[in-house]
């Protein structure tokens, strides 16, 4: 697979091939300003074009017939917070009876690979850990790419568990995280806050800890360190923590790093192209036979629409029909379903 610098020319690097992983991971492009994302992120053109307004699915026979692959995204498709959407574990099991393959990728940092499989199986859904792709995942392939263990830099994460457990199994070193919690910086007269010079990378997940602390600290490695990068997990703009609400998402915690940096995030998660190159090359699978599935039009369908796949928005998450049918939305799925189990047969 060709790798094409899609980054800064200050910040190139070198593809590096992925043992645990193979085959290689297309590099991580900067950030797409589309839809919800937060105004401070400057807008970029995206390969999304604006086009006529989607349709509902009313019978969701002929999608399945010619989709070989379905990729869901988790929350507000699979689940929201810690509660099961009503039907999914049905229309999971329908489409692996009838040979269809399964795909989960998700945005949300907060939890590993591993982390996201215990979730699956507390839900009592049926899912094999090769089948679930998340931004923390990403995020350490991305570093595995670029050859960054060998630099014998270190990273600085601002995020919860499921990046340190990622980076844990491609051997990198790091420090904040979790660990960084409950710090306070020294404000008084005189006052600073020490950071580590061999800092490379800056990682921006999603955080319900996220301090002041974290924030100088992230600032002082990405505008000090020469050459540090600065990654961010995902831009969502909001989130489901739980199923009562809707909660700022990390598009709060990469904004506010970004404003005190002036550097652009390299976004490894949707919409980038990373994990669906990935899987696409992993598995052999063409395009044309995928479709992905979420409830996000400026992460899930553009990552969908830029990536040469069909797409179905569920309005089963963040993104009402009034909000897709809105005439200054310019990014439109094939065709949307009020969730998931509309992919169930009609009785």
């Amino acid at each position: 697979m060709a790798f094409v610098p899609l980054i800064t020319p200050s910040r190139s690097f070198v593809p590096a091939r992925i043992p645990q992983l193979s085959p290689r991971l297309p590099q991580a492009v900067p950030v797409v300003s589309r839809g919800r994302m937060s105004p401070s992120l400057p807008k970029m053109t995206a390969v999304a074009q604006p086009s006529t307004a989607a349709s509902k699915l009313t019978d969701a026979a002929e999608l399945i017939s010619r989709t070989n692959v379905f990729i869901f995204d988790c929350d507000g498709v699979i689940w929201r917070g810690d509660s099961l959407i009503d039907g999914i574990p049905q229309t999971i099991e329908y489409l692996r009876s009838i040979g269809k393959r399964v795909f989960f990728v998700t945005n949300n940092s907060t939890k590993s690979r591993a982390g996201y499989l215990k979730k699956f199986t507390k839900l009592g859904l049926d899912a094999q850990a090769e089948e679930i792709f998340s931004s923390s995942f990403a995020a350490a392939a991305y570093l595995e790419q670029t050859n960054f263990k060998e630099t014998g830099k270190k990273v600085y994460i601002i995020g919860e568990i499921g990046i340190p457990q990622e980076l844990d199994l491609i051997d990198v070193p790091y420090i904040g995280g979790p660990d960084d919690s409950a710090k306070q910086p020294n404000m008084d007269p005189g006052g600073r806050l020490e950071h580590d010079p061999d800092v490379g990378a800056v990682i921006v997940g999603f955080d319900r800890f996220i301090n002041y602390y974290k924030i100088q600290y992230a600032q002082l490695c990405i505008n000090e360190n020469p050459g540090c990068k600065f990654i961010a997990t995902n831009l969502d703009a909001v989130t489901h923590l739980t199923d009562a609400q809707e909660w700022a998402g990390n598009g709060a915690m990469v904004g506010a790093i970004r404003g005190c940096t002036g550097q652009e995030p390299i976004l490894v998660g949707k919409p980038s192209p990373l994990m669906i190159d990935y899987i696409v090359s992993k598995y052999d699978i063409e395009r044309s036979e995928i479709c992905m599935v979420g409830d996000r039009l400026d992460t899930d369908i553009l990552f969908g629409k830029d990536n040469g796949l069909s797409s179905v928005l569920a309005l089963s998450g963040v993104t009402t029909e009034a909000r897709l049918k809105d005439p200054t939305n310019d990014i439109q799925p094939d065709s949307y379903v009020d969730s998931i189990a509309d992919f169930l047969p009609r009785q």
